[in-house]
């Protein structure tokens, strides 16, 4: 059985999977129409989004805790608008 990792550190992994997707190298060939481009960015987003979804249901979650799991699915979704439109 894996170990839990700690809603804290849940939440600091989604944030650099954020970052990691805006780092993401845009390709010479396509652009950002690149499909294998878009591929990636929206799996990095989705790995960030997974990870923290399931922290508000938690009977340790505080609001503060919640508060944050808000912020990363609209940082997710700001990066989305940002890196892909």
């Amino acid at each position: 059985m894996s170990r839990m990792i700690p809603a804290a550190e849940r939440i600091r992994r989604a944030r650099a999977l954020i970052q990691k997707a805006r780092d993401l190298p845009v390709p010479a060939d396509g652009g950002k129409y690149n499909l294998s481009y878009i591929a990636q960015v929206k799996d990095y987003l989705r790995q960030a989004r997974d990870l923290v979804k399931f922290i508000p249901l938690t009977p340790t979650a505080t609001k503060e805790m919640k508060a944050e799991v808000e912020k990363i699915f609209a940082e997710a979704d700001q990066a989305d608008q940002e890196i892909l439109h």
